[in-house]
């Protein structure tokens, strides 16, 4: 969420008055995220995010829109979008398909998880692999196995060789696991500390679902506890790993395949997140406030998978 279109106080209010939110009192750029342009607003009536999307297309925009709306409406602690004087929910500005939706509370400023966050995220995930296969709407993962060929093509030039080598490696590794018939449904796919708000050990609400889509329901826990349970050194803390699992269980137990499959998982979703870091890294975006994150995290997270192996599957159980 960073912020590569600027947007004029007048170009705001004027977008503002297609919607029954009052006076705009104030706004400002938000530097957390890489993806999309987003503002706090403040209007007379409230408190909102405003995203203008720099990749996203109107006609992918519905799908993620339609989902927040339905979570929340499911009481899943998601951001409700805002709809305009028409009834939309997705508008133009400055150029780039946007949206308003509520500001939730708590913040995202989690430096070290404790049990007990982990837990409820874990409550969170469960609750939303549990309700969302009634979601009407379809979308293919697009940072999914292709996305991971492609990009490792155009980084692989710039990386040390032994970098390099790692990369390859995993990348034929997760090859022969790409078809493998697992409980799907729709993920968050970037459930990070970044996206979820907290005040004190309490869930506010999980926010940027706009990598959702129909995917492998472990790899969207696998997303999160590698960005949540990680040890600075890149193993897992044992105890925040089974508070998550412990949660989620009561509500979607794994399958036996999915626990033979778990350490695959933690491996996927690390070079996923690697991949994406060195992109960015080496062909960034210009933009006012940008925010680009160390690649150097996720490989280490990955060699440490790697490293453990099937031990990871003892953390499945307490």
């Amino acid at each position: 969420m960073s912020v590569y279109t600027c947007v004029e106080q007048y170009q705001l209010e004027e977008f503002l008055n297609n919607y029954e939110l009052g006076n705009l009192i104030s706004y400002q750029g938000i530097n957390s995220g890489i993806e999309n342009t987003n503002y706090f607003v403040t209007t007379s009536s409230g408190k909102f995010v405003l995203t203008l999307f720099e990749n996203l297309s109107n006609k992918e925009l519905p799908y993620f829109l339609e989902l927040m709306a339905y979570l929340a409406e499911h009481n899943i602690p998601s951001a409700h979008p805002v709809s305009d004087i028409n009834g939309s929910y997705l508008r133009q500005l400055n150029g780039k398909p946007a949206a308003l939706v509520q500001r939730l509370a708590g913040n995202t400023d989690v430096d070290v998880p404790t049990v007990a966050q982990c837990q409820a995220l874990g409550e969170f995930l469960g609750n939303l692999h549990f309700v969302s296969p009634n979601f009407h709407l379809h979308r293919n993962n697009e940072r999914g196995p292709h996305w991971w060929k492609v990009t490792a093509e155009r980084v692989l030039p710039h990386m040390p060789a032994n970098d390099a080598k790692l990369l390859q490696k995993e990348l034929n590794f997760q090859h022969k696991y790409q078809n493998l018939s697992l409980p799907r449904g729709v993920i968050h796919a970037d459930l990070f500390r970044d996206n979820a708000l907290f005040a004190g050990d309490k869930l506010c609400g999980v926010i940027d679902f706009y990598y959702a889509c129909n995917d492998v329901l472990i790899y969207d826990i696998a997303v999160m506890i590698n960005d949540w349970c990680s040890l600075p050194n890149g193993d897992l803390d044992a105890k925040r790993v089974q508070a998550v699992l412990k949660s989620y269980y009561k509500t979607r137990p794994f399958t036996k395949v999915e626990y033979k499959v778990w350490p695959i998982m933690l491996r996927a979703a690390a070079l996923r997140f690697w991949l994406s870091r060195l992109q960015d890294l080496h062909f960034p975006r210009p933009g006012e406030i940008t925010h680009i994150k160390d690649p150097v995290v996720f490989q280490h997270i990955l060699q440490a998978h790697i490293k453990a192996g099937e031990k990871r599957i003892a953390l499945l159980h307490w």
